[in-house]
């Protein structure tokens, strides 16, 4: 009987424990995690950035439209196995609503974008194809690491712009060379190296008007903010910065006119950053393409890319020294 009545102590606690045990959790939704979506057709020059969460068994997100910097989502759901996201303010949604369905892998999307309306003209409304993929896994990288560097590539030595093309071959250039400095006058169309890169070290010496904003990117694809704030407060959207997503440690920004230093190496997806001697990223992660990227097929090498668009700026040197492996 003793024996029987252990026996029967055992399963009680057995299913007591079942019981009383939390249900588990629902399968996490395949949306989950972050995207690079890529327009198709003739907006195939289009890219976007995408985060989807599972927050407690709500999904949340944030979305990089092409340019500027991410931004939380308002609606974020899935609905006939069908994706439904759209930005919002103050519990309003506003702009397109963006939507993907899941097919082999791959995310398949559209959305609508509205032109015109203004002064008259009609509005026009056309519709964006994108297919999206989950953002690649770099391997593991440390920026901060000894590396073995190859012969430097001078981008620009003084004399010549033979090095670049630009963003938009359709637009004038607007940059020259001026005294020996590359200098634009905006809004000059973007330079972009017509050599890529994918791990290195880069030097650039340049030199900020009052109120200035350029932008130096990183293999075509990540922005380091060129920015007159001295005495600002570091911000992500400050000198330095990786644009809209990783602030500098320090504001280490030199007064407009006075030239700057910048260095950064690149090793997969992190990046350490000198500026002006200090240093401002220490081994910082990339996170994903930032606004104005040229792409995001991030696993492949890239050009370097000097924003003229914004405002002027003056360089004296760039010079890229390959990482070889």
């Amino acid at each position: 009987m003793r024996l029987l009545s252990n026996r029967l102590i055992v399963l009680g606690v057995l299913v007591a424990a079942s019981v009383s045990a939390p249900a588990a959790r629902a399968e996490q939704s395949p949306f989950v995690g972050s995207w690079n979506l890529t327009g198709t057709g003739d907006d195939s020059a289009l890219v976007y950035w995408l985060e989807i969460t599972d927050s407690g068994g709500t999904l949340t997100g944030r979305f990089l439209d092409r340019v500027g910097s991410p931004f939380d989502l308002l609606v974020v759901k899935v609905e006939g196995g069908e994706l439904i996201f759209q930005r919002g303010r103050q519990g309003n949604p506003f702009g397109p609503e963006y939507r993907g369905r899941l097919e082999g892998g791959r995310m398949v999307g559209h959305h609508t974008l509205s032109t015109g309306g203004r002064r008259g003209a009609p509005a026009v409304d056309r519709v964006v194809n994108w297919v999206g993929t989950k953002r690649p896994e770099f391997p593991a990288s440390d920026a901060n690491a000894p590396q073995k560097y190859g012969t430097p590539v001078v981008l620009f030595d003084g004399t010549t712009m033979e090095a670049f093309a630009v963003q938009h071959p359709e637009r004038p250039r607007f940059w020259g060379v001026i005294d020996g400095l590359l200098a634009n006058v905006p809004p000059a169309n973007n330079l972009v190296s017509k050599q890529k890169f994918f791990d290195f070290k880069i030097e650039m010496e340049y030199r900020l008007a009052t109120g200035s904003n350029s932008g130096l990117y990183l293999r075509g694809r990540y922005e380091l903010q060129l920015l007159d704030d001295v005495g600002e407060p570091v911000s992500v959207l400050g000198h330095a910065a990786i644009y809209g997503r990783i602030a500098p440690s320090v504001n280490a920004s030199r007064r407009a006119g006075q030239w700057q230093e910048l260095s950064a190496v690149v090793v997969g997806d992190r990046v350490t950053v000198m500026l002006n001697g200090q240093k401002v990223q220490d081994n910082s992660p990339l996170g994903g393409i930032t606004g104005g990227a040229l792409d995001n097929a991030e696993l492949t090498p890239g050009p370097i890319m000097i924003q003229g668009d914004h405002s002027q700026v003056a360089v004296r040197k760039v010079v890229v020294t390959p990482i070889v492996r």
